[in-house]
Order: C-alpha cells, then sequence, then structure tokens
C-alpha cells in the first residue's frame, strides 16, 4: 500500500512539473539507483570543466555532500533547491529513464538517454519473451503503473553507430532521427593517455581507485570478470568456485577482480588471496586500462574493453542455452563476439592455467567499426542540445 500511493503521490505532482518554466541552457544529470558511473558521470564531469551549467542531482545525501567537497556542481533530490533545479532544467541526461532523476518532476524536460551499452541482446520493447514480457510485451496496467519512465520516450538516444541505431530505435519506439550516433563519454578513460587517467583518477575518484590500481602492479596478469544481468535474478557468481579460481591465480602469479552486475545484492568488497571483490554499483572503468583480460559472457563490456588495444577477452557461457531462451539477441551472437570462449567452468580453469590468447586483431577492428562507426572519442551533443 505505501508503494502505492507514493506512486499515486507521484502521478499527482506530475502534472504540475509542466507549468515550471525550463531554461533551455541548464541540464539535470542523474544515473539510475543513485549511482555516479556511465555515459551520465563522463559527460557531467566533461561539461562541467566547460563551464556549462549542469548540476548532478541524487537522492543520496552523503554522495551530494561528497561531490561539493570536490567542487562539484550537485543538489541533493528531495531538497527544495533539488527539486527546484531539476524542474528549471530543460534537459536531463540520464543513463536509463527520466527515474534516474525522479519521474514526477521530468514534466516537460526534454531527456537525453546517454544509455548504458551497445550489445546484442534484446532490450525494451524489442524483448518479446522472458520475466520481462509483461512489462514490454503485455504492457499490463500494474507494469504501466509502476514503471511509468520506461514508457515516456526519450527525445535523443545514444546510439554509437548505424549498427546500433536499427536495434535501439524500435527498442524505445522512437525515430531513427532521435537516436545520436556518436561514441560513450565513459570509454575516453580507456583511451586516453595515462598522464589524462591519472589526473582524472586523482581530481574525481575516491581514494580505493588510485589504491587499486597501485596493488595491481604486484601482479603478473590482471583478469577483471564482469557477467551481465540475467532477467531471472540470479547471479553468475554463483556459479564461479572462486576458491579454485584462487588457487589457481595463486600458482600463476595472477589476480583477479570480480564486479557483479549492479542491480544483484551488493556483498560488499573484499579481497581474499588474489581475487579483489568490488561493489556492483562502482564504477570500474578508471581500473579497466591496467587489467589484461576482461571475462565476460553476453555484456556489452565486451565493446567498450576491445577499445584498448593488446588486451584479451573471455566469454564465459556457462549457461548459453538458457540465457538465450530468456532474453533473445537481436543480432546473431556468434558473429558479432570475439574472444576465447569457455562453456564450463572447467574450460575456464583451463585457460587460467595456461594464459588467454590475443584478440583476432581483424576481427576486433571489424567489431570496433561495426558498434562504434570510428566515433569512439567523438561525443559532442551541442548541435543536438542547442545550448
Amino acid at each position: 500500500m505505501k508503494k502505492f500511493l507514493s506512486y499515486l503521490i507521484c502521478y499527482m505532482v506530475y502534472p504540475f512539473s509542466f507549468l515550471v518554466p525550463r531554461d533551455r541552457k541548464k541540464m539535470a544529470f542523474g544515473a539510475p539507483r543513485n549511482r555516479f558511473e556511465g555515459n551520465p558521470k563522463y559527460l557531467f564531469l566533461e561539461y562541467t570543466e566547460k563551464g556549462l551549467d549542469v548540476c548532478w542531482i541524487s537522492a543520496d545525501k552523503a554522495f551530494v555532500k561528497s561531490l561539493k567537497e570536490k567542487a562539484l556542481p550537485a543538489e541533493y533530490l528531495l531538497s527544495a533547491k533539488g527539486a527546484w533545479r531539476a524542474l528549471r532544467s530543460k534537459w536531463w541526461m540520464v543513463g536509463a529513464y527520466s527515474s534516474d532523476i525522479l519521474f514526477c518532476l521530468s514534466g516537460g524536460a526534454k531527456i537525453f538517454n546517454l544509455w548504458h551499452g551497445v550489445g546484442l541482446k534484446r532490450c525494451e520493447f524489442n524483448i518479446t519473451s522472458g520475466p520481462l514480457a509483461q512489462r514490454y510485451v503485455s504492457k499490463t496496467l500494474k507494469e504501466r503503473y509502476y514503471h511509468p519512465e520506461v514508457f515516456r520516450r526519450p527525445d535523443l538516444l545514444l546510439t554509437a553507430s548505424p549498427f546500433q541505431t536499427a536495434m535501439f530505435a524500435p527498442a524505445f519506439r522512437i525515430n531513427r532521427e532521435q537516436c545520436i550516433e556518436k561514441g560513450y563519454p565513459r570509454n575516453i578513460i580507456l583511451t586516453c593517455s595515462e598522464d589524462s587517467r591519472h589526473s582524472f583518477i586523482e581530481k574525481y575518484e575516491d581514494p580505493w581507485v588510485a589504491e587499486l590500481t597501485k596493488d595491481l602492479k604486484q601482479f603478473r596478469r590482471v583478469y577483471v570478470y564482469m557477467p551481465t544481468w540475467r532477467d531471472n535474478g540470479t547471479s553468475a557468481l554463483d556459479s564461479t568456485n572462486f576458491n579454485a579460481l584462487n588457487e589457481i591465480l595463486t600458482a600463476q602469479g595472477d589476480a583477479l577482480l570480480v564486479k557483479d552486475h549492479f542491480n544483484n545484492k551488493d556483498g560488499g568488497a573484499s579481497r581474499s588471496g588474489n581475487i579483489f571483490h568490488l561493489h556492483p554499483a562502482c564504477d570500474i572503468y578508471p581500473v579497466l586500462p591496467y587489467t589484461d583480460c576482461l571475462i565476460t559472457d553476453y555484456s556489452s563490456v565486451l565493446y567498450d574493453y576491445i577499445l584498448m588495444e593488446g588486451k584479451s577477452a573471455v566469454l564465459y557461457l556457462y549457461d548459453y542455452d538458457d540465457y538465450s531462451k530468456e532474453r533473445d539477441f537481436f543480432y546473431p551472437f556468434e558473429e558479432n563476439v570475439l574472444g576465447e570462449k569457455a562453456f564450463s567452468f572447467e574450460e575456464l580453469c583451463e585457460i587460467f592455467k595456461r594464459g588467454p590468447l590475443p584478440l583476432e586483431e581483424n576481427k576486433r577492428e571489424e567489431l570496433i567499426d561495426k558498434f562504434w562507426d570510428k566515433h569512439e572519442n567523438d561525443h559532442d551533443f551541442n548541435n543536438y542540445l542547442h545550448l
């Protein structure tokens, strides 16, 4: 009942948000679940340095305080200043939906969905089956009531390439002209110079990032495991014997970073031997350049990772048959991925023992052209925002 009433209040407030005149030069930034990561984070920091009128809005009061301590423009959503800033901002720059800030204050705002990953999986209204079918196929009254942000179409959507536009335009039920084919802001930290990355980490990141990158230098090779979200709510980490992996890593002098999907339960950051478990909600992108091999599955992080030269990738597909039934692919999986494949934990262990193989360079270049269209460092959106 409490949840129902809170949404009812939201619907009562929403019409009044259309009455506040919005300033076309003001931008409000937010990310899912009050996280500070992804494309919104990196574009926000870039626009801050350019002196544009931006503000990060979050319902996490302590986090807002930490941003202000770094001299970054931020407001607590549930304050008069925060709500007013959200209402006055013409452009809402989000990582998924208007709920990244607050749906009931979004009337009259323009939504630029910066999204959080190119890839192959069916998403949003491209979904045809599985646990999310009630929302996107049946569109039940309950789903519409509790997820109004999903049914509001963005004004602009960052899609990176024509190949991705063909998938995302129908997924969000928008015209192709509303899709902006430019690079992801979050990927600049992967491909910039070491001096620029070091300065960024020192200026904007929490101390643990610098400490971790320093710790990783003692290892011969560093793996990072980043599995995707399963719609059934299970975590891929539950199918991994980390004790067995740690024995192999220790013998080889290697390390493994583990970052679960942010939708999964946070078991806390910890270190066990040569395995570092990170918070699922943390921003791992400043750390990725200090790793040597990505282990993932169906996650679009693969396409970000291959932008860095000299890396390896392993696809751990222990549940391929089940996953492909639960969440189908918009494009054929096999022809649009690269890296070694492990279909069992035993096969994964063998790769750890002998070391990963280098990526096939021709296939890497082909996929970069297909998914990024040579735009990986181009994310100038001023012509679209009319600032």
